[in-house]
């Protein structure tokens, strides 16, 4: 069988090439797909096949199970696999697969069963040619709710799948190229490689650390204890593909590892490789999923902490899995995938000994500290306050102080939503006005403006309106990443969409401003005359009259604008903005 790369969330639209093109060319590469071994003829032929171009998310998936990081998968999964594991957390087969690896698409433009459909990175470079054979309808919601839990939309993967195409494709893939990257390069290896470097190390047991985190001490604590625990090697392996919008990004996470393997662990038993993971968030089954990724790269052991791959709080800000449910799904299953799981309790640190304890372990009465990933941010970062040398190590602090501003110097987004003449536009101008008076630069990303300029040719079905949403979501996570402010004032009707933004964006800079204007109030104010024609019938589709408004459930900020001016509510968000810390008192 050919190697396989199968990738979950693909969201573009196949290239829109016509049937009658592409036949005579079909046959020829069907038989190299069986072949397996013409990849320079496949790659010539390719040329003129519809195509898909995958997410960074969906490469991700691609060369993890090219390399066989995703073992037993051999190509995205089909129907029967699908169902399975959504309901079962087993392929077809009966072995034990937690998480779906689909691939879903448009169903535009797909050639028929049997063809050739080759897949494409975002810059449309050539990385592989499937056969196409199984297509099947697959449904968002009740994915989310089996393998998540949950169809709340603040879970991050929950808002993304909202995103992606209604069918996915499954068939055996001859991969033609692996993403190249030019970060880190020595440090990535694939599971044979590290399989081969932990042969040498000479240690029977493996214990893996999966992680998307900064390293601080406590880690460098636990990890230590574990290696000691199992009397083996430490595989440090961070996920250094897709993670949590608002997470430290990898580049400087790596250089953290990097100093901290180099000066504060034993290298004879201590390798660090990064794996291009894209996270779902998925806690309990994605922390079972992590042992048997690891165990296809030579561990046999798994370091599971509280919480293990949980993505925070849902709308009502509760936790969205129990802290050890992750611990007892690996540990029960461990007989099975041959990873044991290796749980600490939190460490904390206790000045009177100058070392870290488990929690439960420290008497009564004596003294201990600890510091959330919150309070990091929040009560360090935030202000530029040097990080404690008993939390995290100098070297470690002064990378990140370097990477992450105080708060004052940091972007973030202002959303505006609420119906048509609800107020955004007006009480934007203003909250813009007062922004430049205290030194901060806006860009302001208004809903009409956007539509002339990036979103023209766009129409108002809910497709187009969620596209046009999420590109407003794509420029103002740019201009934040760069440390920019921006106001966005668009309807953006729609749940998902927005908490797609928030998630782009990220949480801790995304604040939420729900203009609650009743509908009537908005119907007087409007001087375009748009609900007057929609009421005629002569615009379909308008949001508050034949389609939906649905109003945020959790938004930072609801303000009326009956009985307030734009001028007062503007300032309500200034204060808000300046309790986050972004605008200097």
């Amino acid at each position: 069988m050919n190697s396989s790369r199968a990738s979950a969330g693909v969201q573009e639209t196949p290239c829109g090439i016509q049937a009658d093109l592409i036949s005579p060319y079909q046959g020829r590469l069907v038989d190299l797909l069986e072949a397996g071994d013409a990849a320079d003829e496949l790659k010539a032929e390719a040329v003129r096949l519809p195509s898909v171009q995958l997410t960074p998310r969906s490469l991700s998936d691609l060369e993890l199970l090219a390399t066989g990081a995703f073992s037993p998968l051999d190509r995205f999964m089909g129907r029967a696999d699908y169902l399975r594991v959504l309901g079962e957390m087993r392929l077809e087969n009966g072995v034990l697969f937690p998480i779906p690896i689909t691939l879903p698409v448009s169903d535009k433009n797909l050639p028929a069963h049997g063809l050739a459909l080759a897949l494409r990175d975002a810059h449309n470079n050539l990385v592989a040619v499937m056969r196409l054979d199984e297509v099947f309808e697959w449904d968002s919601r009740e994915e989310a709710q089996q393998v998540f839990g949950t169809c709340d939309s603040r879970h991050p993967l929950v808002a993304e799948m909202s995103t992606w195409g209604g069918v996915c494709l499954s068939g055996p893939v001859q991969v033609l190229a692996l993403p190249r990257y030019f970060d880190f390069p020595d440090l990535r290896l694939t599971p044979a490689q590290v399989r081969a470097r932990l042969a040498t190390m000479g240690w029977r047991n493996v214990v893996a650390f999966q992680t998307r985190n900064p390293l601080h001490r406590a880690h460098e604590e636990m990890t230590k204890r574990a290696a000691a625990k199992v009397n083996g090697t430490l595989l440090i392996h961070p996920a250094v593909g897709l993670t949590r919008e608002g997470d430290v990004d990898h580049y400087t996470r790596v250089r953290i590892y990097q100093v901290a393997v180099e000066t504060h662990y034993d290298p004879k038993r201590t390798l660090l490789s990064l794996i291009p993971l894209a996270m779902r968030m998925a806690g309990p089954r994605e922390a079972l999923w992590h042992a048997i990724i690891r165990r296809n790269y030579g561990a046999n052991h798994l370091i599971v902490g509280r919480d293990h791959a949980g993505p925070g709080r849902d709308s009502r800000g509760r936790p969205f899995y129990a802290p050890d449910a992750a611990r007892e799904l690996v540990a029960r299953h461990a007989p099975e995938t041959g990873v044991q799981a290796v749980s600490f309790e939190e460490l904390v640190y206790v000045p009177e000994r100058d070392t870290y304890e488990e929690v439960s372990r420290v008497p009564a009465g004596v003294r201990s500290l600890s510091l959330s990933g919150t309070q990091v941010r929040e009560e360090y970062l935030a202000i530029g306050k040097a990080l404690p040398s008993w939390f995290t190590r100098p070297e470690t602090a002064a990378i990140l102080q370097a990477a992450y501003p105080p708060r004052r110097q940091q972007g973030f987004c202002v959303w505006f939503t609420g119906l048509s003449a609800s107020g955004k536009s007006t009480t934007a101008r203003v909250l813009a006005a007062l922004l430049l008076a205290r030194g901060r630069q806006v860009t302001v990303l208004d809903g009409d403006v956007v539509r002339t300029n990036l979103s023209r040719g766009l129409g108002f079905s809910r497709e187009d309106r969620d596209t046009n949403i999420l590109r407003i979501g794509f420029v103002a996570s740019e201009i934040v990443r760069h440390h920019g402010a921006v106001i966005c004032a668009a309807v953006s009707p729609y749940r998902a969409a927005r908490d797609e933004n928030r998630r782009l964006v990220g949480a801790d800079k995304f604040i939420e401003v729900f203009m609650d204007t009743p509908l009537a109030v908005c119907e007087a104010r409007d001087i375009k005359g748009l609900y007057a024609k929609a009421r005629r019938g002569q615009l379909t589709g308008f949001t508050g009259i034949d389609d939906p408004y649905e109003e945020p459930l959790n938004s930072e900020l609801r303000l009326e604008t009956v009985h307030t001016s734009a001028e007062d509510n503007a300032k309500k968000i200034l204060a808000h903005i300046q309790e986050g810390g972004f605008v200097q008192p």
